[in-house]
């Protein structure tokens, strides 16, 4: 396999942080949008992992995540943008990172388990920023839910954080795939 140059390297990287800034910023002002924001945004920083080039993805996710908030503003910035520089946005180099040099089964149900505290961690963090934002003393909801809410936090949580692991797994080689096709 060839190597790739530095400059091609920072192209790549270039290319991906304006795709990932751009589909934070329209998902922050489009609210129908921002899981489609964060996918796209996910989607463009797997390019450079599929390179295996980790300092471009460094360089792509922090760009991004700067330019977003540049372009959002810092308060609804902070609550666009927060899951995805806490978790979505680094989702891909941990799944990257794990499939690259984890061999031993055991590890990989370790890590997972981790990756899913972390999931539910991020739900929950979004959940408190927006609570405080908002005022919100107590919740009014239904009582089985105010009282249960942390238990349907983190098995809800997990559950579909299973399911987006596993997707998210597949994208990525599904990345690997395109990009190794296009060359260079």
């Amino acid at each position: 396999m060839k190597k790739q140059s530095r400059s091609y390297g920072i192209a790549l990287a270039a290319i991906a942080c304006a795709v990932a800034a751009l589909s934070l910023t329209l998902g922050s002002y489009v609210r129908v949008l921002l899981a489609a924001g964060y996918l796209i945004a996910v989607f463009a920083l797997m390019v450079p992992l599929a390179k295996g080039q980790l300092l471009g993805y460094g360089l792509a996710f922090a760009g991004a995540v700067i330019l977003a908030f540049l372009f959002t503003g810092f308060v609804l910035g902070i609550f666009q943008i927060l899951p995805f520089l806490v978790f979505f946005g680094l989702h891909p180099l941990v799944n990257f990172l794990q499939r690259k040099y984890v061999r031993k089964p055991v590890l990989h149900v370790v890590i997972y388990l981790g990756k899913a505290l972390w999931f539910d961690l991020t739900l929950w963090l979004a959940w408190v920023v927006l609570k405080g934002f908002l005022g919100l003393e107590e919740m009014t909801w239904y009582p089985y839910v105010q009282n249960s809410f942390f238990v349907i936090l983190f098995v809800g949580g997990t559950l579909v954080f299973a399911v987006y692991d596993y997707m998210i797994f597949l994208c990525q080689k599904a990345t690997d795939s395109v990009v190794r096709r296009i060359g260079r």
